[in-house]
């Protein structure tokens, strides 16, 4: 009798922390090292609170994730998670097709950002030099996602920790001055405490990334436990150093001058030690917004991977190399497609487009274990929220309407943006009609079986 030839799958490489490093290293990213400046100059010496605030209203919705996490430790979190709750395949669809395009996006921007860097740092100021090495970073960081994950992992554990050193570089180096000169940290730039609120929206999207974890979960050892630690270690650390850090660079220099700085903690680096902090700031910045790209290459690769295991895309893209348990071709697409908008040079006010889909998502992610309190009460939570009224877990609900808050903080031109990435996405997703399932199926496997 002839025996059935087992496709390859996903290896389970990942450690908590390793887990935990690849949370931190992409909720700190890239965009910390310019906020800041924006996020003093609003709250000034009282920008440590609007970190603090923000995080626990990001901790909302980071920990729902933890809870649908631990149920469904699978790719493509936010597809599975609609698909289970809600049953209607489009709306869980176009909540990949929004993922996805945000991470080529974003990918392309971050990467035009590292070209910037390293050539400023060179002495070039040519944008066919920026793209240049902002193709070049994205090639190399996809050899690494395809050759994988295990590789990954500690090329983004190598760079996270360099990333995370900036940050406390700044603290170290601000430590000698807090409280001097009796600075008041309670201290707003106006007599209005307002401000802090519209600080708040801003540094909300700093602790975007904790998401991506949920992302990676069919390569987790015991995913089950290790998923809701990760999610929840990953903000308690970066909000520790977000306040930390806010503290340090008002104690350093006058929150209205780095509100003017286009690299603020640059700046406040030179203040502190001379010239040679801003060279070693920048050189930091630069492992930053690497270790953003292959992140963003890798989650999106592995939602391309598990939407098409669940028929939501052309089965093609589900295939594992079987030498290096990668989605192969799921990778190779997700590098082409980041590459082809590097060459536009400025993307910015699209990327910021999709900061308005990842509320979207967030809000969608919220309301579908809301639901699945309601429809599946029985099913095993090794991590469950608390508390609830009836069925309804309140920190979800809160998640729910912070974000959807949230998406009223945009202008018209960002919202008009995304509505034309989805509606591309309806015109793919009836296009593929004859090569994917257009109809929820009945059941996901959410339960992962343990790989050797």
């Amino acid at each position: 009798m002839n025996e059935v030839k087992k496709s390859p799958k996903l290896k389970r490489r990942i450690s908590l922390f390793a887990l935990t490093a690849y949370g931190v290293g992409n909720v700190l990213g890239a965009g910390i090292y310019a906020l800041i400046g924006d996020v003093v100059g609003i709250t000034g010496n009282f920008s440590w609170l609007a970190f603090l605030v923000a995080a626990i209203m990001g901790a909302f919705t980071g920990l729902s994730y933890a809870e649908l996490g631990a149920m469904y430790p699978k790719s493509a979190a936010e597809f599975v998670y609609t698909e289970e709750a809600f049953k209607i395949r489009i709306l869980s669809f176009i909540l990949g097709w929004i993922i996805i395009f945000s991470g080529i996006l974003s990918t392309a921007t971050v990467a035009l950002g590292f070209g910037g860097y390293i050539s400023d740092l060179l002495g070039f100021d040519m944008m066919i030099i920026k793209i240049v090495f902002a193709i070049g970073l994205i090639l190399e960081l996809s050899i690494i996602n395809f050759i994988g994950i295990r590789t990954s992992t500690w090329t983004n554990i190598l760079f996270t920790l360099i990333e995370a050193s900036g940050l406390i570089f700044i603290i170290i180096i601000g430590i000698p001055k807090l409280g001097s000169g009796n600075i008041n940290y309670f201290e707003l730039p106006t007599t209005s405490i307002l401000p802090i609120f519209s600080a708040v929206a801003l540094i909300f999207f700093a602790y975007i990334g904790f998401e991506d974890i949920a992302n990676v979960a069919e390569e987790v050892k015991n995913p089950h436990k290790n998923l809701p630690k990760a999610i929840i270690y990953s903000i308690i650390i970066t909000t520790v150093l977000y306040c930390l850090t806010a503290l340090s660079v008002v104690s350093i220099a006058d929150y209205n001058i780095i509100a003017d700085s286009e690299a603020p903690l640059n700046y406040v680096a030179k203040v502190a030690i001379g010239p040679i902090g801003g060279i070693i700031m920048s050189l930091i910045a630069l492992f930053a917004t690497a270790n953003t790209v292959l992140i963003m290459l890798i989650v999106t690769s592995r939602m391309m991977y598990g939407m098409a295991r669940d028929k939501a895309l052309p089965e093609s893209l589900s295939k594992i190399s079987s030498t290096f348990r990668t989605p192969a071709i799921s990778v190779l697409l997700t590098m082409i497609f980041a590459i082809i908008p590097v060459f536009f040079g400025d993307i910015e006010i699209v990327a910021k487009a999709t900061v308005f889909g990842v509320l979207i998502t967030f809000f969608l992610v919220n309301i579908s274990l809301i639901a699945l309190r309601r429809s599946q009460p029985d099913f095993e939570r090794p991590f469950k929220l608390k508390p609830s009224i009836s069925w309804v877990p309140i920190i979800a609900l809160l998640g729910a309407i912070v974000c959807f808050a949230l998406l009223f903080t945009f202008d018209w031109l960002i919202i008009l943006i995304q509505l034309i990435i989805i509606a591309c996405g309806i015109v793919v997703f009836y296009a593929m009609k004859s090569k994917i399932e257009t109809k929820a199926l009945s059941k996901i496997q959410a339960k992962s079986t343990i790989n050797e």
